[in-house]
């Protein structure tokens, strides 16, 4: 049996459909969502497949019956009715101005227009949308499906530049303001976008928007399940297992540790289809994802913040903190959630206020690994790739014992750190190492108090544990601080749960004396 195309890069339902691309059909949850309401928003991180959703409801509204042969909804949805489609899509283009902004708009009502023969006379971008809708509907006698695609792209491109960002907001609150005086002629709305900002008028002027960004019934419109994945790529993954030699079930708990770990419920998991299709193409366990789009403005903010806990630690928010999202405060855990880099890892009612709390973590390795180094390489300033390949170095050290080695690394990772950033010692140093330890592998051990200057962690790779101690001392002695770590690991016994495991267990000691570092491994007996 061949193999089917892999659909990368193609977010037009209609060539892939045309063109015999594998498709995951997600038309279940998409006649679901149409039989049962009018005007959403769903809010998905970049390149997880929203184009590909807009484009199928694109396709269903202009009745496109050819091409859903074979799925869910083809005999359930009424072939014989048209109804018209504003699309309009914001991820194509980018936004540094309010009048490149009205420009993109009113080309792309133009376009719709002329493709149904109408003549638009308003002169303002709103009253083009206005007029626009209301033809549609007196022409052809059915109302009107609105698209919009990434509806935030235009602000999330200026957040460097919260005065452009909020004239763009106020230039989108009034064009969407449009949208719930014309709900007589709508048959549907249904934008998509990556942060839920609050003062656009999506929120204020269309209150009536259902937000199914973390209802469980949705949880899986984007995105695979492992269900899913391992249905739909069958032969991909029997491939993929013996390009790198492993069994099927080797590989499957690869691709899942990797890949999987996406959740806006805390139940359904599911995979990012950017990654998901570039590693059954090129066969290579690499950070897809990640590396398509640098979070440059987050890392920056993080560092600024010196807030790395977002990242190293899972923490609970509240349901109504979603809708808090404010870009002259933008809080950083967040955002980390809206981009894709944090995710919902379980959901739980507390008993006695029975508010929903959401714990947020890191998704997976493919994440954890690009989003650490990054924000190691910014602490330190090393390059990304130093700090990578620094990471392997330590690790390769780290798994032989390799103390003088491994001295060597740690202060080429400190070497490059300019003078001033030094000053606030003790806390930038106990986030530049939660950072390493991170980076590493090690696993903070929830049952131990950890704060600054005192880090307690464990690396496991195999038959080798190391625990790690690291204090840290504004002066004095480094032995000193080795001796006391090493006394701390003694007293505290962390070891004792990794006896008679037949694995080799080695001490580590790590001492900052001012902006003296050392390290020191012992192998226990």
């Amino acid at each position: 049996m061949a193999l089917q195309n892999l659909p990368i890069g193609i977010q037009s339902f209609e060539y892939l459909r045309a063109n015999d691309f594998l498709y995951v059909d997600k038309t279940e949850d998409v006649y679901r969502m149409v039989t049962t309401g009018k005007p959403y928003f769903l809010s998905r991180p970049r390149r997880f497949g929203k184009s590909l959703l807009v484009s199928t409801l694109d396709c269903l509204f202009s009745a496109r019956k050819d091409l859903f042969g074979g799925l869910y909804i083809y005999d359930k949805w009424d072939w014989t009715r048209k109804h018209p489609v504003v699309r309009i899509d914001f991820g194509s283009k980018a936004y540094r101005s309010v009048e490149l902004l009205n420009q993109s708009l009113s080309d792309s009502l133009r376009l719709v227009a002329l493709d149904s023969g109408i003549e638009l006379q308003s002169q303002t971008v709103p009253g083009k949308l206005e007029e626009l809708i209301i033809k549609l509907h007196r022409q052809t006698g059915e109302t009107i499906a609105v698209l919009v695609d990434e509806y935030d792209k235009p602000i999330i491109d200026n957040l460097s530049d919260l005065t452009l960002a909020g004239e763009i907001r106020e230039t989108l609150h009034d064009f969407y303001q449009v949208l719930k005086a014309a709900d007589d002629h709508l048959r549907l709305i249904f934008l998509t976008g990556v942060s839920k900002f609050s003062k656009v008028s999506i929120f204020s002027g269309l209150n009536n928007l259902d937000d199914l960004t973390l209802a469980p019934e949705y949880a899986k419109i984007c995105g695979y399940t492992q269900e899913e994945l391992q249905t739909n790529f069958a032969l991909h993954i029997e491939e993929l297992a013996k390009s790198g030699e492993e069994t099927k079930e080797e590989t499957v708990a690869r691709i899942k540790r990797h890949y999987n770990g996406y959740s806006w419920d805390g139940r359904t998991f599911v995979y990012n289809p950017f990654s998901t299709l570039r590693l059954f193409k090129h066969k290579i366990f690499d950070d897809y994802w990640f590396a398509s789009g640098t979070p440059t403005f987050l890392v920056n903010l993080i560092k600024e913040r010196n807030d790395v806990q977002s990242v190293t630690e899972p923490f609970e928010i509240q349901a109504n903190s979603f809708d808090a999202f404010d870009i002259e405060h933008i809080n950083t855990r967040l955002l980390l959630f809206q981009t894709g880099y944090l995710t919902v890892k379980s959901v739980r009612k507390d008993p006695f206020t029975g508010k929903t709390g959401y714990v947020l973590a890191l998704p997976n390795e493919e994440v954890k690994d690009g989003l650490t180094t990054h924000l190691v390489a910014a602490f330190s300033a090393c390059t990304v790739s130093g700090a990578s390949t620094l990471q392997q170095q330590m690790m390769r050290q780290l798994f032989a014992g390799d103390t003088s080695a491994f001295n060597r690394s740690l202060k080429t990772l400190v070497a490059n750190i300019p003078y001033q950033l030094h000053v606030p010692a003790e806390k930038y140093y106990h986030s530049l190492f939660l950072l390493w330890l991170n980076m590493l592998g090690f696993k903070v051990d929830a049952e131990v108090l950890t704060n600054i200057g005192r880090i307690d962690a464990v690396w496991t790779w195999e038959e080798r544990v190391v625990i790690a101690e690291v204090k840290y001392a504004a002066e004095g002695s480094p032995d000193t601080l080795i001796a006391e770590a090493f006394a701390q690991i003694g007293e505290k016994k962390y070891f004792e749960r990794y006896l008679g495991q037949n694995k080799r267990i080695c001490l580590l000691a790590v001492a900052f004396a001012g902006r003296e570092i050392t390290g020191e491994m012992r192998e226990l007996k």
